[in-house]
């Protein structure tokens, strides 16, 4: 009787199908998302068929993270393919340290299910391309901006006006080493930072202090969390805040040395905001570029501040 042919277990592996490929799709999907969106659209699609047809359901790129870190060739062509993918299913995109006006544009010319943006150093967007791109996104509902120079108080009153249900809003500036300098600064000092011209050149042109604050109050009334990071708004941009925000339930206002908590607006403040972050409280959790770690004057006045709102 002639032998049986005996199989390698290597020729066995060989031929199977591997065995990623007999997990349920939505499982699939899932491990892939946590590749993150270079990995997948480098990699993970190219891997096999089962993958592939994965990574180009729509329902897979509803959540876009982009962040130039030295190492993706060209960011913005791959957020543009991402954002294809998605066949107008984004509803949150986040992209940092890449990215110009055109490409904002295209973005948001096909996600009008976009509820969630976040520009995080984006420095070649510019805030006239911004107020475009948010006019094309009638359900947004939390806005982020990070470091964003080229926007300025007229931008943020046509962002608030173009988005009715904006609930969550961020426009945060760097922070600042030497915080007892801003006290000193002359009220006739003009200097909320701006672009000269053709948007390219950097220069101060409006007066300082609490204008951006007040386009906010004016124009964002349904907001419940607000995060004004190194801001240089007075007592008035507060004032003004917790006047034309009466939703507002979380306020961060760390670094924002100019405002004099010692009084009535103090006494508000902790009485009208349930999360409350002061201009003196720790960064340690903030990502960003807060130029200070510590501050020992800091300390003493949180401690004379929380003493007088107690008594």
């Amino acid at each position: 009787m002639p032998k049986r042919k005996r199989t390698s277990p290597m020729a066995v592996c060989t031929s199977s199908a591997p065995p990623w490929t007999e997990l349920p799709r939505d499982l699939t999907a899932n491990i892939l998302r946590r590749l993150g969106v270079v990995d997948i659209l480098e990699n993970a699609q190219k891997v096999c068929t089962t993958w592939r047809t994965v990574c180009k359901d729509p329902a897979m790129w509803r959540v876009i993270d982009i962040r130039y870190n030295g190492e993706v060739r060209d960011c913005s062509m791959m957020c543009r393919h991402a954002v294809d993918l998605s066949q107008g299913q984004l509803i949150d995109l986040h992209m940092e340290n890449f990215g110009d006006s055109e490409t904002l544009l295209y973005v948001c010319k096909r996600s009008r299910n976009l509820r969630r943006l976040s520009l995080a150093c984006c420095d070649d967007v510019s805030g006239k391309a911004l107020t475009e791109a948010v006019k094309k996104l009638p359900q947004l509902e939390e806005l982020h901006l990070i470091i964003m120079f080229g926007v300025r108080s007229r931008h943020l009153k046509t962002i608030g006006k173009s988005c009715p249900m904006l609930k969550s809003f961020t426009f945060n500036l760097t922070g600042h080493r030497h915080p007892h300098l801003m006290g000193t600064i002359d009220d006739d000092l003009r200097a909320d930072v701006l672009w000269e011209g053709s948007e390219d050149e950097y220069f101060m042109e409006e007066p300082l202090y609490s204008k951006l604050a007040l386009a906010i109050a004016k124009t964002m009334p349904n907001l419940c969390r607000l995060q004004l990071f190194a801001n240089y708004m007075k007592n008035d941009g507060l004032q003004a805040l917790l006047d034309g925000c009466p939703r507002l339930e979380s306020l961060d206002i760390r670094q924002c040395f100019l405002v004099d908590l010692s009084g009535d607006l103090g006494k508000r403040c902790f009485k009208q905001i349930k999360n409350l972050r002061l201009p003196f409280d720790s960064v340690d959790d903030y990502r960003w570029d807060a130029a200070q770690k510590r501050v020992v004057t800091g300390c003493i006045f949180a401690s004379a501040f929380i003493s007088q709102i107690s008594a």
